[in-house]
C-alpha cells in the first residue's frame, strides 16, 4: 500500500454507558481483568500502518483515563486524548479537527468495541484508500419486521439485503470532515459516521467484519464478551 499521508484512528469513549447500570463508564469496567477500553486500544496500538490514534472521552474523565488507561498499560503508540461531546458525533467531530493536517485516512470506532481484529481494521483502511468510504458489518440473522406507531407490522424487509453495521468505519479525511461540517450546518444529527456520508452523496462501501465484534453495552454482554476472550485464548494455546 502506497501511503501518500497519515492514517489517524478516532476512537469514541465518551459515552454514558446509561444500559449498563454501572457507577463507572463501561469503557473502564474490566473483562479480563483488563478495562474494555485497553483492549480496544491495544488492538489500534498493534497495527504498522496506523499513524496516529485520538482517543475522545469525556471531559471530566481526561485526567483519569491519563492515569489509569494511557499511563497505566503501555502503548508503542503515543495516544492523544481530546475532550468529547454531548453526542458521539460531536466526539467524532473533535476528534477530526484535532488530527494532523496530514492525515489522508481517518478510521473511527467504538471505545466499547474491543474484539475487533488487527486484519479487520487494516482491511478496511486498504478498502477506504480504494474505494473512498467503508463500513464493516455482517449480515442479519433474523428475519426484521417493520412496524407502524401502534406496533402492527407493516413490512418485512428482504433479510439479504441487511446488514448490521459495526466498527470500524474508514473513510478518506476530506470525506469524513466534509460530512460532519454539512451535518453540523443542517442540524442533523446521525446514528453512524457512514449516514453523514451517505447524505452528502459518497457511496459506502461494505465489507464484512466478524460476529464476534460486539459492542459491550448491557451486563449481558460482559459475559458474553468474557467468553469471546476465552474462545480465542483456547484456540491460540492449540495453535
Amino acid at each position: 500500500m502506497i501511503k501518500e499521508g497519515l492514517i489517524t484512528a478516532l476512537i469514541a469513549a465518551a459515552g454514558q454507558g446509561k444500559r449498563m447500570k454501572s457507577d463507572v463508564n463501561k469503557q473502564y469496567l474490566n473483562i479480563n481483568d483488563k478495562p474494555i477500553l485497553v483492549h480496544t486500544l491495544e488492538m489500534f496500538d498493534k497495527s504498522q500502518i496506523i499513524d496516529d490514534i485520538i482517543l475522545i472521552v469525556k471531559k471530566d474523565e481526561i485526567d483519569f483515563c491519563k492515569k489509569e488507561i494511557i499511563n497505566k498499560y503501555k502503548f508503542n503508540k503515543t495516544i492523544k486524548i481530546v475532550s468529547g461531546g454531548k453526542e458521539r458525533q460531536e466526539s467524532i467531530y473533535n476528534g477530526l479537527k484535532a488530527a494532523n493536517k496530514k492525515t489522508k485516512v481517518v478510521v473511527t470506532h467504538d471505545g466499547a468495541r474491543p474484539f475487533v481484529t488487527l486484519d479487520i481494521i487494516e482491511k478496511s483502511i486498504y478498502e477506504a484508500i480504494k474505494y473512498k468510504a467503508v463500513g464493516v458489518g455482517v449480515p442479519v440473522k433474523d428475519t426484521i419486521k417493520v412496524i407502524d406507531n401502534d406496533n402492527y407490522i407493516i413490512d418485512t424487509p428482504n433479510r439479504s439485503k441487511l446488514w448490521k453495521i459495526q466498527t470500524p468505519q474508514t473513510f478518506l479525511y476530506d470525506i469524513l470532515l466534509r460530512a460532519h461540517e454539512i451535518a453540523l450546518h443542517d442540524g442533523f444529527l446521525g446514528t453512524d459516521d457512514s449516514v453523514l456520508v451517505e447524505r452528502i452523496g459518497v457511496k459506502v462501501k461494505m465489507i464484512k467484519g466478524s460476529y464476534e465484534n460486539i459492542k459491550i453495552t448491557t451486563p449481558e454482554d460482559m459475559i458474553l464478551g468474557d467468553a469471546i476472550l476465552k474462545s480465542r485464548r483456547s484456540n491460540k494455546e492449540k495453535i
